[in-house]
């Protein structure tokens, strides 16, 4: 088992048949049963790894092939990538509410990702079909805005050469689109969140000190 490539938050490895990831940092057992309930249950509905146990605070996946979008991004198919990720993200919002939990759902409130984008989704190479959606770690019911303002602020901040390519997202994506200010507030709370969570984790370390610098350059860009 080796490390793999684009892990931040959690211990992730694999051999090429299976992955393990093992959840570090706050509410770790809590993103870890919520994962694993979340992939059981969108099997067959959406691209998803396998799940093929989870214990001792580590989920293990069925290994899937593909190439990671953030990749396919920098060699040069931005607009491939980014139109997938739109027409997947309209199927992620699309999938019904109780695969996340059973209960009464609020009006317009629909499975978001969490932490979608690029990064997170791997594509085939040669006809940029995705082949997986991972790491639903942070998944919830919340509004769209979140999941396409957060792919948005994957590009703007990590692939801004590409920043001109995102109309081929939100046209894919083919639902409302909220106008950049609320896009904007949708980034900024969601860096406010990542800052509150590595504060919890190591209070004023170095994680707290990178999600405030990024919120103030956040808070700085132009549409």
């Amino acid at each position: 088992m080796r490390p793999l490539k684009h892990g931040y938050t959690n211990h992730t490895v694999g051999d090429g048949a299976v992955v393990a990831k093992t959840y570090e940092g706050p509410d770790a057992e809590l993103r870890l049963d919520r994962e694993y309930k979340l992939l059981t249950r969108l099997q067959g509905r959406l691209p998803v790894p396998p799940v093929l146990a989870a214990d001792a605070g580590t989920l293990t996946l069925g290994f899937v092939v593909g190439v990671p979008g953030q990749e396919l991004l920098d060699a040069g198919h931005s607009a491939a990538v980014l139109e997938t990720c739109g027409e997947l993200l309209r199927r992620i919002h699309g999938t019904a509410p109780n695969v996340l939990a059973l209960g009464a759902y609020e009006t317009n409130k629909v499975l978001v990702h969490g932490d979608f984008g690029p990064n997170n989704v791997l594509l085939d190479p040669d006809t940029f079909d995705t082949t997986a959606v991972v790491d639903w770690e942070f998944a919830h019911l919340g509004d769209p805005v979140e999941d396409l303002a957060w792919c948005e602020w994957i590009v703007r901040m990590h692939h801004r050469e590409h920043r001109q390519a995102l109309h081929h997202f939100f046209q894919a994506y083919g639902g409302h689109v909220p106008p950049w200010p609320v896009r904007q507030a949708a980034m900024l709370a969601r860096c406010e969140s990542l800052r509150r969570f590595c504060h919890r984790w190591e209070p004023n370390g170095p994680g707290v000190r990178q999600w405030r610098e990024r919120a103030a350059a956040t808070a700085g860009w132009q549409e």
